[in-house]
């Protein structure tokens, strides 16, 4: 059987400290490692293929979308709206980016969500719906996994943090969005835990508050630790020093950092945003205010079953989005789009001899 080519097309590792591009790798890993036998996977090429996949909205992609014979893909890192809070731009040049990704969205043959929930508002910009489709984000427990303790200890001091010290992460871009001001205020109300919060700037200056969040950084409160961008490949430490996972962002479409972080079992604290329910199956600890966080941050760090407690939910959404699940339904997909773009094609084919014949 005649291997299937897939080009992907992506600028995502290009920028640091983004959970795209750890999505794009963790997904292009899994094609080519789970279904090599079925797909054959190129990146940013430039030669004839049968599906391409668009993983970012560079014009660039458009444009080969656009001249593509191909049967093309799109995935929807984002939302138009959930621009709103990442990053600051002139509301001329704004309004023109926004309306620039819902022309993309609508070129592409099909549209894949990592969240059903947002299937609602891309309709609400006239994109049909039966060109979506909802396929998860997916992380290896190959790369993250539990430590050894007394490597969990060596960790803790190469971080300078004590071994006994109660750890809270936050991780992703230091956004408005993200609730960075809030994890801060969460954090000087909580004087006997250590709070670490990774990430950075990603985009600059153009990040939505970034004065005030840069004031923040610099200058942090004595339990609180700003780590930067950590590459990658260095996360899994990270999460291995942590006792909680703690996001309270305002807006998210599926965090890398929370499927990372249920690999090892950390529980979850989050915002009670609608978006998670579908897809963590209310497996976390929600809170609406900082009030409620600190309430069960204090749970997790005093009462060893409401720990486990979240421990055993974490396992669970880890135990759902297994690579065996993600990967048949990536293969069902690409399989079901390369046989309709076939179907397709013939009946272009079809028509245009017909045609030609008429005209004779």
């Amino acid at each position: 059987m005649e291997k299937i080519r897939i080009n992907m097309l992506s600028s995502a590792d290009k920028v640091d400290g983004q959970g795209v591009g750890s999505a794009y790798l963790e997904q292009v890993n899994l094609i080519r490692e789970g279904a090599s036998d079925r797909f054959a996977v190129t990146i940013n090429g430039s030669g004839d293929c049968d599906i391409q996949h668009i993983h970012t909205v560079d014009p660039q992609n458009y444009l080969k979308m656009k001249a593509s014979k191909a049967a093309n893909v799109c995935y929807v890192h984002f939302l138009p709206d959930t621009l709103d809070g990442s990053i600051e731009l002139p509301k001329a040049i704004f309004k023109i980016f926004k309306k620039y990704v819902i022309e993309l969205y609508k070129s592409a043959d099909y549209l894949i969500v990592v969240n059903p929930i947002f299937m609602e508002s891309l309709a609400k910009y006239g994109i049909k719906r039966e060109k979506m489709v909802y396929i998860p984000n997916y992380v290896s427990k190959d790369d993250f996994y539990p430590k050894a303790s007394d490597e969990v200890k060596q960790l803790r001091q190469k971080y300078d943090i004590e071994e006994d010290a109660f750890v809270v992460i936050g991780v992703g871009q230091v956004q408005t969005r993200k609730g960075v001001l809030d994890f801060i205020d969460v954090a000087k109300r909580m004087s006997d835990v250590t709070f670490v919060w990774c990430g950075g700037f990603s985009f600059g200056r153009i990040t939505d508050g970034y004065e005030e969040l840069k004031k923040v950084v610099d200058n942090p409160p004595n339990n609180v630790k700003f780590l930067g961008i950590i590459p990658r490949e260095q996360m899994n430490d990270i999460y291995n020093i942590a006792d909680v996972l703690f996001m309270p962002s305002y807006n998210e479409l599926f965090p890398m950092s929370i499927l990372e972080a249920v690999n090892l079992h950390k529980p979850l604290i989050l915002r009670d945003l609608t978006l998670y329910e579908d897809i963590l199956f209310h497996n976390y600890f929600a809170g609406h205010d900082n009030e409620a966080f600190c309430e069960w941050l204090r749970q997790c760090k005093e009462n060893p079953s409401v720990y486990e407690q979240g421990q055993k939910m974490s396992q669970a959404i880890s135990d759902y989005y297994s690579k065996d699940n993600v990967l048949k339904i990536w293969i069902d997909f690409y399989t079901k789009v390369y046989e309709e773009h076939q179907v397709n094609l013939n009946g272009k084919k079809r028509r245009k001899k017909a045609k030609s014949k008429k005209e004779k």
